[in-house]
């Protein structure tokens, strides 16, 4: 229970532990997840991988936490909190990505959710091309659900963009036999009126989730959509 004067109380509520990066916008990475995951009653922990410079125009700097320092954030999070599902997002270098597959390890029972953040929405690139690799065999393998974009699921199956809904899933079925035990495709960089997200697991028929395709540029949606799939109390 929080004390009337705004001081938080030790208790053991459910909690969802937030591993990424900071944006100095607060437009996207942790702040955007805290925001979400709040907004839906829940509370979080962090353990954060980057320090970014940025507005909501460009990233000027990144500055990469070492990678024991981002395991013992998390295990501290864990240990302080009753953590009933972990969201990762921006993960950096190659290292980061090891370091939270063993701390993943160490925790089999709590669900994790992975955005593979691969580049910001202006274009600078926030992981390494070789880490792409160990994100792939090491990480998703891991994770309940991996939510890829168009773009990422792209790079991440060694593709061009998919131009239609087949394109995506052929794609996402390539991914999918990599490890993960489900994707979500967002379908936010596609064109037309609608946007259209789609669940795949092995064996099941695709699930999509279509809505009126919003006006505008916008950032942080990827984060707010993967933070709620990571709070929503029917997740595990």
């Amino acid at each position: 229970m929080d004390r009337k004067d705004g001081a938080v109380a030790l208790n053991r509520d459910p909690h969802v532990l937030v591993v990424g990066g900071s944006d100095s916008s607060g437009g996207a990475g942790i702040a955007r997840d805290i925001e979400t995951i709040s907004s839906i009653g829940l509370r979080t922990c962090v353990a954060v991988t980057a320090v970014t410079v940025q507005t909501h125009q460009s990233v000027t700097a990144v500055h990469h936490m070492q990678p024991g320092l981002v395991a013992n954030q998390m295990r501290a999070a864990l240990r302080a909190n009753k953590v009933s599902a972990i969201k990762i997002g921006m993960l950096s270098t190659g290292c980061i990505i090891a370091a939270v597959a063993a701390v993943l390890c160490e925790n089999p029972w709590i669900p994790a959710v992975l955005d593979p953040v691969l580049a910001s929405s202006s274009g600078r690139q926030l992981l390494e091309p070789g880490a792409i690799g160990v994100l792939k065999r090491d990480l998703m393998p891991l994770c309940r659900l991996v939510t890829p974009n168009l773009i990422e699921l792209a790079i991440l199956t060694g593709s061009d963009l998919a131009v239609d809904d087949d394109d995506a899933l052929r794609q996402g079925r390539r991914l999918l036999a990599d490890g993960p035990q489900a994707l979500l495709i967002k379908g936010g960089h596609a064109t037309g009126p609608r946007s259209t997200d789609i669940l795949l697991s092995g064996g099941e028929e695709p699930i999509r989730f279509d809505m009126p395709r919003l006006a505008g540029s916008m950032r942080g949606t990827g984060c707010m959509r993967n933070s709620g799939v990571s709070g929503d109390r029917g997740f595990d």
